[in-house]
């Protein structure tokens, strides 16, 4: 994954490129060796908080395929210097909220661009967030933002059934996610190890939902079941390639799998009558608190709530979900015969979150 604030970042500047802008011209040797001296502030200097009137550093949890497109837009448009630092597919999302917690007393990132909510949920009570107003975005519902400007959603995805219709006959193809447990489908289907990311955010919200005693049987009886992969790409591609018969993972994996021609199909589980229905998992964007260019950030931010990104989300390879109810698109993964959303109260899923870590943690810290 590409790391803004890594040596090789600050070599490219150096050489008069601009990070996450390919193909501008070259800086004049003047400029050249002001942003020099900026990167090596902001990358070289482990815990220093001084900035500069021209970048924001953000730290991004959502993939680099379909985040930097987005950030090299900004960066041309506003002509300020964009660092950004991914996380690790193994380690998605946890792995930044870390960082940013162990950063709290000189604070280096800007911008948190999460690709769920509960972690961003985490950093707002631990303090680390600020309270940032943000113009035009009442079309958000309220159980997607901060009342206090200290959070918003936008672009969301979906956890669903990805199938292999060559291996399964469509009336034997999954309804639910209990479906991952019948005895019959033992190492033939897979989720993603529910330690980080989506499938961490999914397991606590199941907690949160059904109570611990149904939630840890649950989970029990998946690890026996399932093989457990690093990431929801790695379930998506074990579908596509015959490996898997079907996994649990996120719309954005199994849309990209589907359109490259594999002989897949998107199930949303639980949707029948008296079923919980599918969860949906917006990103979520936060300025840090104190943070080394509060102005830029603030700039950044309006601009990832802009209509157009969530609709270069909605269009783009993710095909995910808009969460402004004034967004005029759709994304291609709606069947467009209604989802039934699962009803989900985020920040009472955040307050469940170090408990049922704990127990994910026993069950699968040392899954295949």
């Amino acid at each position: 994954m590409a790391d803004g604030l890594t040596r090789c970042s600050r070599l490219r500047a150096a050489n008069g490129m601009e990070e996450g802008a390919p193909g501008q011209q070259p800086m004049s040797r003047r400029s050249s060796l002001r942003r020099i001296a900026a990167a090596a502030t902001v990358g070289g200097l482990p815990g220093c908080r001084v900035g500069t009137d021209s970048e924001v550093v953000v730290y991004c949890a959502l993939d680099n395929d379909f985040a930097d497109p987005i950030l090299t837009r900004f960066q041309q448009q506003s002509g300020i210097l964009v660092r950004s630092k991914y996380d690790v597919e193994s380690n998605k999302t946890v792995g930044l909220v870390n960082r940013l917690l162990l950063e709290r007393k000189r604070p280096r990132c800007d911008v948190f661009w999460n690709n769920e909510i509960v972690h961003t949920l985490r950093l707002v009570e631990e303090g680390l967030t600020a309270s940032c107003s943000v113009p035009r975005t009442e079309g958000i519902p309220d159980n997607y933002r901060s009342a206090e400007g200290h959070w918003y959603g936008l672009a969301a995805r979906a956890r669903v059934l990805l199938v292999h219709r060559e291996l399964l006959p469509q009336p034997q193809w999954p309804r639910s996610i209990h479906d991952l447990v019948r005895p019959e489908w033992r190492g033939k289907v897979g989720i993603a190890k529910p330690l980080f990311g989506t499938t961490a955010s999914h397991a606590t919200a199941l907690f949160a939902h059904w109570g611990y005693q149904k939630a840890t049987s649950f989970f029990r009886d998946l690890k026996q079941n399932v093989v457990v992969l690093p990431g929801n790409k790695q379930v998506a591609q074990g579908v596509a390639h015959g490996r898997l018969v079907f996994g649990l993972t996120d719309t954005d994996d199994a849309i990209i799998e589907r359109e490259q021609g594999a002989p897949v199909e998107i199930v949303f589980p639980d949707q029948r009558s008296g079923e919980m229905g599918t969860l949906f998992i917006p990103n979520s964007l936060c300025v840090i608190d104190r943070g080394p260019n509060p102005q830029n950030a603030r700039q950044l931010l309006e601009y990832l709530l802009s209509p157009t990104v969530e609709t270069s989300l909605a269009e783009g390879p993710s095909g995910q979900f808009p969460v402004n109810q004034d967004s005029r698109v759709r994304s291609r993964v709606d069947p467009g015969d209604g989802i039934k959303w699962m009803d989900t109260d985020f920040n009472r899923v955040a307050q469940h979150w170090n408990k049922v870590a704990g127990i994910l943690r026993d069950q699968f810290a040392v899954a295949e």
